[in-house]
């Protein structure tokens, strides 16, 4: 559905205001924050919609807890992830990424997000950038895009000839099954948004001053050919979608929605169980006659503005 410019520039309020009302999650309780003070306000919500921000932190929160107990599971085992997170500009990939890694340890859980390659990088094997970035055992790995830029992004744009564009399928299913057979469980997820939500995402972040940053040149150009984008999508679906490493595709036009189905599936992935910890006693502190403490010089104390 086409929105009116009235219904656009709500939307975009809504969207900054909920931005930052969820960075702080429920340390605000029903208050918000305006996108253009940056200020706490008050504002009524209806009791439909705090009902479904209670309901949407109260799973995310649970959601989290389950991820907790995989990373537990990972590591007790030895197991290895690769998570894999493609889908259009905008459509929601860091997001569920940041949801994901929110509650657990970086050591266990990291994110590859890697930048376009450099001189060097463009005259190695295609995927031997990322193989650097694998997971040893005990470790989860989500790329924030991967080597699937070659289906996407570098064949709207130009940056690989048709000749590397069919290798690159050519050797995808081979490597992907190669890291199945290696003990890697490779998990591929497409988020999928419409024209429509990908625009009006867009707006939000030319009006959000903190989100700016995610709008480069090759965003804005990536709006401009999303025939293209979506041509190639499918083409990318339709020829690495295998029983080693299937695509996922998650419906991303309600990003709350789209973070809670993405994280139960993931964890629908792994026959994980809660592993027992023993428990946790503090010691007791120790104190000694000849310890005394030395006063921090107030020169390098940070002064207290708030």
């Amino acid at each position: 559905m086409q929105l009116n410019e009235q219904d656009l520039l709500d939307r975009v309020q809504r969207e900054l205001t909920d931005s930052y009302d969820e960075e702080l999650e429920m340390e605000l309780e029903d208050r918000e924050i305006d996108p253009f003070t940056k200020e706490v306000v008050e504002r009524e919500r209806s009791a439909e919609a705090k009902e479904e921000r209670r309901l949407y932190f109260r799973e995310l929160f649970r959601l989290q807890a389950e991820l907790v107990k995989l990373q537990d599971w990972v590591v007790h085992t030895g197991h290895k992830v690769v998570i894999l997170f493609e889908g259009r500009d905008a459509a929601g990939k860091g997001g569920v990424i940041k949801r994901i890694v929110q509650r657990l340890n970086p050591r266990v859980c990291r994110v590859a997000a890697l930048p376009a390659p450099n001189n060097r990088e463009r005259t190695q094997w295609y995927f031997q950038r990322y193989v650097s970035h694998l997971p040893a055992a005990g470790e989860i790995v989500l790329f924030d895009r991967s080597w699937y830029n070659r289906a996407g992004v570098e064949r709207v744009m130009g940056f690989c000839s048709d000749d590397q564009y069919e290798e690159f399928f050519q050797t995808v299913p081979e490597f992907e099954r190669m890291l199945a057979r290696s003990g890697i469980q490779l998990i591929k997820y497409w988020f999928s948004i419409s024209d429509e939500e990908q625009n009006a995402r867009f707006l939000g972040r030319i009006h959000d001053p903190l989100k700016q940053w995610k709008l480069s040149p090759m965003d804005l150009e990536s709006r401009r050919r999303w025939e293209e984008y979506t041509k190639a999508k499918e083409v990318m679906l339709e020829r690495t979608h295998i029983p080693e490493a299937p695509w996922w595709v998650v419906q991303g036009v309600d990003k709350k929605k789209a973070r809670l189905n993405c994280i139960h599936h993931l964890l629908e992935q792994m026959p994980y169980e809660e592993v027992a910890h023993p428990e946790i006693h503090l010691p007791e502190r120790e104190y000694h006659d000849d310890y005394v403490r030395r006063p921090v010089p107030a020169e390098i104390i940070v002064p207290e503005i708030y």
